[in-house]
């Protein structure tokens, strides 16, 4: 069942941090922090901010080797370092805390029932730099771009940009164009995709906030179009997540606006129940871009996750994705431990498990479980690698490449009432053994809408679902970065080394009741799920992109236990197919309008 409620105590202690010397308009880092030292041990308190616009800088901030789940591991400078509090409430009461240069505006860590609400997070000059066109020649592949901010500046250097951040330059890493008329990425964003170096690729420096660029994409970007520049990653352009919470229990965001990040604007790993109300991730109105990445993001949590209300929109990769992590088995030692390696870059540092924590030993070849246990030990080596301890092993250890999967924290998942749209990449990524319901929702995303996916390849990230219902929701033109996306995507993502196993990945998916604007017909793509609904559906034509596709607009492999029922398409012009392997069982379908079996 899910619940998730606030623990509120009136007899809180209000602290106006006025009375210590914290006004607008100026630097306030360095009393932040030591008005938050002083209340050490304290609970049940109040940091209440008149409203006004806060100056954060990272000169004077503590900081911290921080280890940030799916960011660049560094020393951190920290606005607000909430260690260890319970029952706090930060209320900024409408204030704008605005950022300069590598700085953390808000770690909670190791707390308990905290409150974040009523302020927005906004840095004076953000981590994404914006070429807008405003010239374009298609015959010389050629354009002219005015580039924002302009504060820094850029320098062009043996024909390569680099872009002038506070104290750091970037190159041109990462890049995605925007369509200045949808406020979404372009459609075939691969097109205009800035280049780093190659043949025949010249870049010139036209004044202090223009350049002009010849054979730098594939096609010249057309007027208007604002191509969004944002560093190279991993260990460059993912330092400064808006919030991170970590090993926390009971927290809650409320009414909160960001603008910009240089990662995500949510991070959260080892919570415990986590609620989002009216938190809003979305670009000031004279930028295109918000967040470097995710809006929000769930690694490794347990309890429940409560999304409601909330706007995401215009960052640069996901709306939501909830996981957890595989973890690689490297070598038996003997005595039932095990030396392992967290997986990915990004992800070293991770506390992925502790005594008592319920695991999986799977195969690293079908990404299946093999053995349920206990975790008895767990020494850590250093960030990247640990010994494991379990409390009993299989008698005969099998063969073949292993992974652990941690199966105490996972999460359940409510999405009610939030629109997520005009982003980089997914609407939502949700892969937990959780109870999942994503429920009257709007999304509108560059490529699948919800992505079921798991994999041990690329991110590691854990998580076959067993109870997932995604209803009565609203997909709007979904996959309009190529146009081969689908409003639901599940299969786990393998590598040429792996392959499917004897038994489904995914368990319990319900899609059903949900209103679907296509310009593809596309509809549900479905690989080792057993147990996939998919019923009572509408999905009606849209001119807004090139209209057609040749993908069946179900296409369903080696699943089990399919109903395919009452599904209508209006206003399409070319066939409509079901197409499936043969290697489905137990298929039902029935009363679908405007879909044909192939």
């Amino acid at each position: 069942m899910f619940c998730l409620c606030a623990i509120w105590n009136t007899n809180a202690q209000i602290i106006n941090v006025s009375d210590y010397g914290i006004k607008p308009g100026k630097d306030v880092s360095l009393e932040v922090n030591q008005l938050i030292a002083s209340l050490n041990g304290k609970k049940n308190v109040t940091l209440f901010f008149p409203k006004g616009q806060y100056e954060f800088y990272p000169e004077n901030a503590v900081a911290k080797y921080r280890a940030v789940a799916n960011h660049d591991n560094s020393l951190k400078p920290m606005a607000f370092p909430l260690f260890n509090v319970e029952n706090f409430t930060l209320d900024g009461n409408g204030s704008t805390f605005m950022f300069h240069g590598k700085i953390c505006p808000i770690i909670v860590d190791g707390s308990k029932n905290t409150t974040l609400k009523n302020f927005t997070i906004d840095w004076e000059t953000p981590f994404i730099h914006e070429l807008k066109v405003i010239e374009s020649d298609a015959k010389t592949n050629t354009f002219t771009a005015k580039i924002t901010p302009e504060k820094y500046g850029f320098e062009v250097k043996n024909n390569e940009i680099f872009f002038n951040h506070y104290n750091w330059q970037d190159i041109i890493g990462q890049n995605i164009a925007f369509d200045p008329n949808t406020k979404a990425p372009i459609w075939d964003t691969r097109n205009y995709a800035l280049r780093n170096s190659g043949a025949n690729i010249k870049i010139s420096k036209i004044d202090n906030t223009t350049a002009k660029f010849t054979n730098s994409t594939k096609v010249a970007p057309p007027v208007g179009t604002v191509i969004a520049v944002y560093g190279s990653s991993p260990g460059g352009n993912r330092f400064a997540q808006a919030i991170h919470m970590a090993n926390s229990k009971d927290n809650f965001i409320e009414n909160v606006t960001i603008y910009a990040a240089g990662g995500m604007a949510l991070i959260a790993e080892r919570c415990e129940n986590i609620s989002l109300d009216k938190l809003v991730v979305t670009s000031r109105q004279d930028r295109v871009a918000a967040t470097r990445a995710d809006a929000t993001h769930f690694l490794g949590c347990k309890g429940v996750i409560k999304m409601e209300n909330c706007l995401l929109e215009h960052m640069l990769d996901d709306g939501i994705n909830v996981h957890g992590a595989y973890v690689n088995m490297n070598e038996y030692r003997g005595e039932n431990t095990f030396l392992c390696e967290i997986s990915h870059v990004q992800q070293w540092g991770l506390t992925f498990a502790e005594a008592g924590d319920k695991v999986l030993i799977t195969s690293r070849e079908t990404v299946l479980p093999i053995y349920e246990t206990k975790v008895k030990e767990v020494k850590i080596l250093n960030d990247r690698r640990f010994l494991i301890t379990l409390e009993n092993v299989p008698e005969i250890m099998p063969t073949g490449p292993l992974s652990l999967e941690n199966i105490t924290w996972y999460p359940d998942v409510i999405m009610k009432n939030n629109i997520i749209r005009e982003n980089r990449a997914r609407a939502a990524l949700i892969t937990t053994k959780g109870k999942v319901l994503i429920e009257n929702n709007y999304f509108s995303s560059q490529m699948h809408g919800i992505l079921i996916e798991g994999d041990n390849k690329s991110w590691y990230e854990s998580g076959g679902v067993r109870d997932v219902t995604i209803n009565n929701n609203v997909f709007d033109n979904v996959g309009y970065g190529d146009g081969e996306g689908y409003p639901l995507f599940a299969a786990p993502m393998l590598t040429d080394k792996q392959h499917l196993g004897d038994e489904k990945y995914h368990q319990n998916i319900r899609f059903t009741n949900n209103t679907i604007k296509s310009f593809n017909g596309l509809l549900v793509s479905a690989t080792s799920v057993k147990g996939l609904v998919v019923e009572g559906n509408t999905v009606e034509l849209s001119t807004k992109y090139p209209v057609g596709s040749t993908l069946p607009s179900i296409a369903l492999d080696y699943c089990e236990n399919v109903v395919i029922e009452k599904n209508t398409f209006k206003g399409f012009n070319w066939p409509l197919v079901i197409k499936k392997s043969e290697e489905i069982k137990n298929l039902k379908i029935k009363s679908n309008k405007g879909l044909k079996e192939k």
